[in-house]
């Protein structure tokens, strides 16, 4: 019922900085929170950086000062601008979003994923 589509990984050399876009579409009423996480081979799922309807922020100490998350309200779209990117940072990111729907019914959903990889 709701979908979430991701935009914008790809290949970036350390340092460099890449922008991630989600955009939620669906019979959305109002959207709680969005966020991202990512999941690098090997490893659990981990939280990257998450923004409320109060547009407050939170962020994995990993990339505290190089990430910024925001969100675009009247597009149900969140960002994620990342700088000073790590080698470490290459992973699946992955969208997610909560809120709820029209029918007043709750969602909870993720995208599909986009790949980022930092190499040289």
């Amino acid at each position: 019922q709701v979908q979430l589509v991701e935009s914008g990984g790809g290949l970036v050399q350390p340092g460099g900085s890449l922008k991630l876009s989600c955009a939620a579409s669906g019979r959305i009423s109002v959207v709680d929170a969005m966020g991202w996480y990512r999941q690098a081979p090997g490893k659990q799922r981990e939280l990257v950086a998450v923004v409320a309807s109060d547009e407050s922020a939170e962020y994995a100490d990993s990339v505290k000062g190089r990430f910024t998350i925001s969100r675009e309200s009247a597009k149900n779209t969140v960002l994620l601008q990342m700088n000073s990117v790590q080698p470490e940072d290459t992973a699946v990111y992955f969208c997610s979003g909560k809120g709820r729907l029209t029918t007043c019914s709750v969602f909870a959903s993720w995208g599909q994923g986009t790949q980022v990889n930092v190499a040289s």
